[in-house]
């Protein structure tokens, strides 16, 4: 074999080795930086996204009414309130729901109704603190709102709730859900309102403190025409002491 020649093809052989090795880097480098970047959009039209943990877990939902999400309460879902709250919805680290944004209004037979909140729960229960809105026809109401909630967890209560739920529409079922609910008033699990902080429904700015068993017991206000008051109240919402004592406030 000719020496020269095998040369020049050992060359030849080590420069088409380099050119494929530096063209494979490139690919390798063209691939990362595309698999690295961010998508954007100048518009998008999407009926829900989950913003979920790397192992599938849910964290938010951001959806229209339709395909808006149920409560998941000690990690059971309940299928029976799926589709009723557009907005977004916040879930803890164990998968548990644990408060929202939602907002909505109807206008039927010339009755109109709105709603609004930005609420927070408290673990393993219903929401303790939210900001919320709501009107019916010109009686609205806006503010910053404190429930207190018992430590009990709401599981069973959800579970009881949604065999109800699944039950066909009959007078037993409404029954069910009344007695339900009242026994979980009766037992303390539902909480109660203690705080309120903003415009009630008579067109005053109000702040509201409650006693336990949501019973207000003291109540600062400025009513709609300008006038300020303060009242002391007891257990069955009788005024014990007030002023200015020639008060004009609606409010009792």
């Amino acid at each position: 074999m000719d020496t020269e020649k095998l040369r020049k093809e050992i060359r030849v052989l080590r420069t088409y080795a380099l050119i494929l090795t530096l063209l494979i880097a490139g690919l390798f480098f063209i691939v990362s930086k595309q698999s690295a970047k961010k998508a954007e959009f100048e518009e998008i039209n999407v009926e829900r996204i989950n913003i979920v943990e790397r192992d599938g877990q849910l964290r938010l939902a951001i959806a229209n009414r339709d395909r808006s999400p149920g409560p998941i309460i000690g990690g059971m879902y309940m299928k029976t309130r799926e589709g009723q709250r557009p907005g977004m919805i916040f879930f803890n680290d164990k998968g548990d729901e644990c408060g929202g944004m939602t907002w909505g209004s109807s206008e039927k037979d010339g009755t109109i109704s709105a709603n609004a909140g930005l609420m927070f729960d408290q673990y393993d229960q219903d929401q303790t603190v939210g900001i919320t809105y709501s009107q019916s026809n010109s009686e609205r109401a806006a503010g910053l709102r404190v429930w207190d909630r018992p430590l009990t967890p709401l599981a069973d209560f959800a579970k009881k709730l949604g065999e109800i739920e699944r039950m066909e529409d009959s007078p037993e079922k409404t029954a069910s859900i009344k007695k339900l609910r009242r026994e979980a008033v009766e037992s303390g699990l539902s909480g109660a309102s203690r705080v309120f902080v903003g415009r009630g429904t008579a067109g005053e700015a109000v702040v509201s403190l409650a006693d336990p068993n949501g019973k207000p017991r003291i109540v600062l206000s400025v009513n709609s025409d300008g006038l300020p008051s303060l009242k002391f109240l007891d257990e069955k919402g009788e005024v014990t002491f007030q002023l200015p004592d020639n008060s004009k406030s609606d409010l009792k």
